[in-house]
C-alpha cells in the first residue's frame, strides 16, 4: 500500500513538472498493454488445444445420482415458480391483471378435463417428487438406508410413490 502511494505521488510530481514526459510514459504503458493483449491471445490459443473433461457424457445414468440431481432441479423450479407467481400476484393490481381467486378458478374451470388433469399433474409431479425424495435424503442424514442396494431400492420406491401420488392429486384433488 505504501509503495503504491509513493509511486502515485512520484508520477503526479513528474506530470506536474514535465507534462511531455508524462505523456511519453502513458504511451509506453499502452505499448506494454498491447504486449499483454498478445499474451492473452496466446493463452486463449493454448486453452483451445487442451482436452476437455468428459463430464456427464461418459457416465452411465444410475439410480444413485439421477434422483439427487432431479431433486435439486425440482426444488429450483418449484421455488422459482412460487416466487414468480407471488411477485405477479403482488403487482397484478398495478398492471390490471386479474389474478384473484375467482378469475383463476373461472379460467381453470373453462379448460377441458384432459387439460385440467395434465396441468394438475404437471404441478403435482415435481412437488411430490421433491417431497418424497427429500424424505429419502433425510433418512440418509439419519444414517438409514445408505447402502448401495438400499439407495437403488428406495430410489425406485420413491419414483413409484411420487408418480402414483401425483396421478391421485391430478385426478381426485
Amino acid at each position: 500500500m505504501l509503495a503504491q502511494r509513493a509511486t502515485q505521488q512520484s508520477l503526479r510530481r513528474l506530470a506536474a513538472s514535465n507534462p511531455s514526459m508524462a505523456s511519453q510514459m502513458v504511451f509506453k504503458s499502452l505499448a506494454v498493454g498491447s504486449s499483454m493483449q498478445t499474451r492473452y491471445e496466446i493463452l486463449v490459443a493454448q486453452r483451445k488445444n487442451r482436452p476437455t473433461s468428459p463430464h456427464l457424457t461418459i457416465y452411465k445414468p444410475q439410480m444413485t445420482w439421477i434422483p439427487s440431481a432431479l431433486n435439486r432441479v425440482t426444488g429450483s423450479v418449484l421455488s422459482g415458480g412460487f416466487y414468480v407467481f407471488g411477485a405477479a400476484y403482488l403487482v397484478s393490481p398495478l398492471f390490471g391483471w386479474h389474478l384473484d381467486s375467482a378469475s383463476m378458478a373461472a379460467a381453470f374451470g373453462s379448460l377441458p378435463v384432459a387439460a385440467k388433469v395434465a396441468a394438475k399433474f404437471a404441478v403435482a409431479l415435481p412437488f411430490t417428487f421433491h417431497s418424497f425424495n427429500g424424505l429419502r435424503h433425510l433418512s440418509w442424514d439419519l444414517g438409514k438406508t445408505f447402502s448401495n442396494q438400499a439407495v437403488i431400492r428406495t430410489g425406485y420406491v420413491m419414483l413409484g410413490v411420487s408418480t402414483v401420488s401425483a396421478f391421485w392429486l391430478a385426478l381426485f384433488a
